[in-house]
Formats: C-alpha cells, structure tokens, sequence
C-alpha cells in the first residue's frame, strides 16, 4: 500500500501539489521538510522510483524526449497557420526531465520587471538567494552570485569538450565583435561564451533526480502518479481539494486543506477553466459554471520566438547524432534596442531534415518580448488538447528585433571560421531574403523556444489580468495556490528551465518556513 492509502483519509491532507514538474517536484520536497505538513504530490504522467527503471530518453542529455514522454500539444504561431507540435514533459520532472538541459537564469532586470509590477518579493536581491540555492555550480559555486550545494547540479562545457560546429561558432562571434563571457550566469554577463548545462556528462538532472529522488523516503511525502487533475474542487469560494482521473478514466477526489497547482503555464489555465475559475465568457462557451471572475487565466501568454538558419554541412560527423545538441550561446543587444539583451543565438548541432545532407543550424531568438498569445480550452474533457496561439509576429518591435538578430546569425555564417564548415546555407533562402521578405518570414514563421508563460499570471488584485498575488495565492479563491511558470508575468530572457525551479524554491520554502502565510 502506498503512504496515502495508508494514511487517515478521514481528514484532509494539508498540502496537495497538483503537478511534479519543474517547479511542482520543488515544491512537494520544499515542503515536506516541514515534518508537520502532509504532502500528496500528482502527477498526469509516469514516475520511475528506482534510477534502474528511468528510461533512457530521460537519461540522455544530448537529446530532447520528443515523443514517449509528451503530451501531444500543438500550437499556432498564428490563428490561420499550421500547427506545430510543442513539447512539454508528461513524467515526474516535467519538462526538466525531458528538455535540453540549458541552466540559464534571466537577467536582473527580468525580475526587477516582476517587482515593478506590483511582485516586490521578486525583484532580483529576493531571487539570487533561490537561484543560489537551487544550483550545485561545478565551476563558480565559490562566487557570491552561485551556489556550490543545491540539487541541481550544473557545469558548463570545457574547450576541448566543444563539437568543431559549436567551437567555430565561438570564434565567428568573437570574430563579428561578440565579447567573450565565461559564465553565462553572471548577472551582468553578456557576449559568447560555453553553455551552463544541468546535466553530468550525458545524464540529465531533472527536478525528479535533484529534489525527488533524496525526498522520497520522507513519510509525509506520497507521490501520485498516472493520475491527471481534472478540477480543483471549491466550496464557499474556498479550495477543498482536486478532483483527478486515472489512467482507465476512474474520478475520485482528494481533500486537502491547501491546493498548490503546478501543472504548468499550458495545462493550468484548463484545470482553473474546468474548475470554474476564468473568463466568463470562456466558461459559459464550454458549459461551466462560474466560480470566479479572473479573466486574467489563459490570457498573457508569453514565449520566445525563433528564427533558424540552416547549413548542409560539409562533412556528414559535424552533426552526428551522439553529439550534443547545444553547447554554446551569444546573448547580445540588438542595435537601438532600449531592452538589454533582448536577443540571442545558438549553434544547434543538428537540424531534422525530411531530405538532403545533414545540416546544423543557427537559431536567432528574440528573448524580450511584447507580443502575448492565450491558451484556450475546447471543452470540459480533461484528456483534450487546448488550443495555444503564441502571438508570434504580433507586435511591430518584436519582428523587427527579431529579424536584426536572423541577419546577425546570417553574417555569422560568412565569418571564415564557420564558413570552412558550411557547405550552403538552405534556409532562409539566400536568393529571397530582402527586409520585406525576412519581416514576412518572422511574421509568419517564427518557432517557439518551448518557453511558454504568463497565462495566470502574478499581479496586485487590483490588475484585473493578475490571477495570482505575488506569493501564488489565487485572488478570488482561497485555499488555493499556484506555482510553476503560468504565474510569471513577463518570459525571463533566458531559457525558463531555471526560473521555473527557482518558482518552486520561493513558494517551496514559503510553504516550509511561513505556512500560517498559506493558511496552515
């Protein structure tokens, strides 16, 4: 029998974290280290308890689990465009369990953002202390901006670990006038440098390995898996629990006096919306009845456009398939920009092509952003895919940043040091790619960084688009908490992996330390 059968169900549990993802997994082991909370932590997807049961697609760092893992999500760069599938971890670890293990923080001004609008607990001097915490840096723990005995382990690639692909972009950056950065997590760090990574070798550090793994023996902690939220249960406007349905469809309910939904930025704004909390013009177009007017769910969706450029590359092993599939970034600010680095450009080893030789490419990605996207639902069935629109090419000032950093990656490939190692470059084409045709491509087919955020976002009460308070407490419910990368207001300017655990830190402890805060 698990922990939780055993357990007196006659009354309810204190903490039900509802998703064992990036900041869900940190928030379960967070707080079970208070003794006196009883921790239940759900999870849609599978667990593997014993490390002789973790998959290999898991396990390997050098590649993204694209496929036994996922939930299947597509997403729209427009409303009229054709969908494209967006990865995201169906297993404990989220997608920290299945992504490419980029350790970036954003900038100080990412949070110092969150603070000025209205989330002063958020402002960068509020969050080193998580990222500190949160990290094992293997080559600048020392420092007083790092930390050298957190869960997740991360380091960054030596020189005579670089692939030739991902070397050569190094030197045609600093070439181009990139200036050298030999630690990407500095928090004034800017220009080329070698990636931080939280994996070992090519073993991935996920959330389930850095926090789960050293939680589970705890007797307060029960991990529930293959179990998907189907709705947070409210009585008197007052979160009592969830109700959740295993994988042959059986519901059941488990109560619990403080509901933390972590189910991520694409799958919480369908567990709010089929729980009655949303827009009231969304609940009444599926058939649910309102519970709370927070029009703020599903809305502000926030993610990185991309732009590639692809290379043949001149010998078929610069872009092995054992190979790492990032290893170096350049983070810059575009010419005029009043956000500082508001872009950045990645080698990619490979690029899946349906024909022709192998090829690498160079991804340019806009990280500020002002355009916003939603994720709406189609229904009340659990199971249903929602339907997600980024708001790529939207705003004016986000296309035309974004195109000044494809031309950037553009003049890259014609520095001597990448040259050598491109045959031709496929894409864009270099016969089509006037200003008017590059704004058009960035219009229309700008890629995700797999980054999405900000759809029950944080706020004071009196922003009627906050869903949340800035410690993740619901506005209009009690009782209920939300923590994972839907509360964020803004996408940080790095990948989100980081700031997502760093989420889970802040409330983690909140709830460990302060659970008089949560109403415990």
């Amino acid at each position: 029998m698990s922990k939780l059968e055993t357990a007196d169900r006659t009354d309810p549990i204190d903490v039900l974290v509802v998703g064992g993802g990036a900041a869900g997994a940190v928030v379960a082991a967070r707080a079970s280290e208070n003794p006196h909370l009883r921790v239940v932590l759900v999870e849609a997807g599978p667990d593997y308890e014993a490390a002789s049961a973790v998959p290999e697609d898991l396990i390997d760092g050098h590649r993204n689990s694209l496929v036994d893992h996922d939930w299947g999500f597509d997403y729209r760069a427009v409303p009229d465009g054709r969908p494209v599938h967006f990865p995201r971890g169906r297993v404990t670890g989220g997608s920290t369990a299945v992504n490419t293990t980029i350790a970036l923080r954003g900038i100080p001004a990412d949070y110092d953002g969150w603070a000025e609008l209205g989330n002063p607990a958020w402002a960068w001097p509020e969050v080193l202390p998580a990222f500190c915490r949160l990290e094992r840096d293997l080559d600048h723990g020392t420092q007083p901006h790092h930390g050298d005995a957190g869960p997740i382990t991360i380091r960054r690639w030596q020189p005579d670990e670089l692939v030739p692909t991902q070397a050569a972009f190094i030197e045609a950056a600093r070439a181009a006038g990139h200036p050298a950065c030999d630690d990407v997590n500095h928090p004034e760090a800017h220009g080329v440098g070698v990636m931080a990574m939280n994996k070992l070798g090519r073993v991935r550090i996920s959330t389930a390995v850095g926090y789960l793994a050293p939680a589970r023996l705890r007797d307060n902690l029960t991990i529930q898996a293959d179990t998907l939220a189907v709705r947070v249960l409210v009585t008197g406007g007052r979160a009592t629990g969830a109700e959740v349905q295993d994988g042959e469809g059986n519901r059941s309910a488990i109560r619990a006096r403080l509901v933390v939904l972590a189910t991520g930025a694409i799958q919480t704004p369908g567990v709010l919306v089929r729980s009655g909390i949303g827009d009231p013009a969304e609940l009444a177009s599926i058939g649910v009845d309102q519970v709370a007017d927070l029009p703020g769910v599903g809305a502000n969706l926030s993610d990185h456009p991309a732009l590639l450029v692809a290379m043949t590359a001149k010998a078929p092993e610069l872009c092995g398939d054992e190979l790492p599939l990032v290893q170096t970034i350049s983070r810059y600010t575009t010419d005029d920009s009043d956000q500082p680095l508001d872009v950045n450009i990645e080698l990619i080893t490979r690029v899946p092509r349906r024909n022709g030789p192998p090829a690498f490419g160079l991804a340019a990605s806009l990280e500020w952003v002002e355009g916003r996207g939603s994720v709406r639902q189609r229904g009340t069935d659990p199971t249903a895919m929602p339907t997600i629109e980024t708001g790529f090419g939207v705003a004016d000032r986000d296309v035309s940043r974004n195109v000044a950093a494809l031309r950037d990656a553009l003049a890259l490939t014609r520095q001597p040091a990448l040259a050598e190692l491109i045959e031709e470059v496929v894409f864009p084409d270099p016969g089509r790619s006037t200003p008017e045709q590059l704004v058009g491509l960035a219009r229309r087919a700008s890629g995700s960084g797999y980054h999405p955020v900000g759809t029950a976002k944080m706020g004071p009460s009196e922003d009627r688009g906050a869903v949340v308070d800035q410690y993740g407490r619901c506005h209009a419910v009690d009782g209920l908490v939300v923590a994972d990368a839907s509360i964020m207001p803004t996408v940080p300017r790095a990948n989100t992996n980081l700031t997502a655990i760093m989420i889970g830190e802040r409330i983690g402890e909140w709830l460990r330390t302060e659970p008089t805060r949560y109403g415990l």
